[in-house]
């Protein structure tokens, strides 16, 4: 069996109370069966809250506080259950997050997710290209990922601008994006489920005033700074081409990185155009709240993947 992760995967660590977006803040967490019953045999006072906390009503998750807070989030942003049970007693979706594993035929593929800022830091920060690093022995072989392979490649082709690099990914995928306004994609994205009225606000106003974006003064304003969107762009393309069915299926994987790297290019440019500031945290900031509204949301993933078919 192989392992495979990017040459990032390993820099990361949660940052606890220092996170300005906690993941244990506004998100419905599920607790495993095993967990669930690690929990049940827990006794005294953190026994009595576990129990409390927790409802099994459909998949057992614990139950929100004010403020959609979990319940063992204490008052300094951390979490009582590894002060009180040591982080081994998390459930998998705590212990592993912002961690995602794509099991495919004799291998399992992990990385990081941009919707924590902290990953979406190391990733978008990497300054090399990123590599994948296979541990293991296998002799699987798939079309898709030898194809996936020649995608990154010519991704991280630095003698030429993304917005070329972008190009001749659809064209080696076959892959294109539907023709449409600007006003047609903010509406099909308006049109999606939304966890945040930043994002739908931000929709709105690229919506009405996208016609006085200044393209232009915002390429060049991040002329030195590409490989944040390349880094990107490889990001979704690891994450999503592997687990397509067939050829034309990882294209629309390849479509859907064209259309990530467009919005986020526009959004950008449509904060520098109002701030006339855009630096590395503002742009984190953005690809992160992309991801938690577009990419952690399967019906919204679902629904993106559709128009790009």
């Amino acid at each position: 069996m192989q392992h495979v992760f990017p040459s990032y995967y390993k820099k990361f660590k949660c940052i606890n109370k220092k996170c300005r977006h906690n993941c244990c803040i506004g998100w419905e967490i599920d607790i495993d069966s095993e967990t669930l019953a690690r929990y049940g045999s827990v006794g005294g006072e953190m026994g009595k809250r576990l129990s409390k906390s927790i409802s099994r009503d459909g998949e057992a998750h614990f139950i929100l506080s004010d403020g959609e807070r979990c319940p063992f989030l204490n008052s300094e942003n951390l979490c009582d259950i590894i002060l009180t049970l040591g982080e081994e007693s998390l459930c998998t979706i705590c212990r592993e997050h912002p961690r995602f594993h794509n099991s495919l035929p004799g291998r399992i593929e992990s990385g990081l997710g941009l919707c924590c800022e902290e990953a979406a830091r190391i990733i978008i920060g990497q300054v090399e290209p990123t590599l994948l690093e296979i541990f293991g022995e296998s002799d699987y072989y798939d079309e898709i990922i030898d194809l996936r392979d020649r995608v990154i490649l010519v991704l991280q082709d630095r003698s030429r601008p993304i917005s070329e690099r972008i190009r001749n990914m659809l064209d080696l995928c076959g892959a294109s994006l539907p023709q449409k306004t600007a006003e047609e994609w903010c509406d099909i994205f308006l049109s999606l489920e939304s966890l945040d009225t930043k994002w739908t606000n931000m929709l709105t106003l690229l919506r009405s005033e996208h016609k006085s974006i200044d393209l232009a003064a915002f390429d060049r304003h991040m002329s030195e700074r590409q490989s944040e969107y390349e880094q990107l762009a490889v990001y979704i393309i690891y994450r999503y081409f592997a687990n397509s069915f067939d050829i034309s299926e990882a294209s629309v994987a390849a479509s859907f990185a064209s259309l990530c790297y467009s919005l986020i290019r526009t959004l950008g440019a449509l904060i520098y155009t109002k701030t006339k500031k855009f630096d590395f945290e503002d742009h984190i900031e953005l690809i992160r709240m992309f991801s938690c509204e577009i990419e952690y949301s399967s019906e919204n993933i679902d629904a993106l993947f559709d128009i790009l078919t």
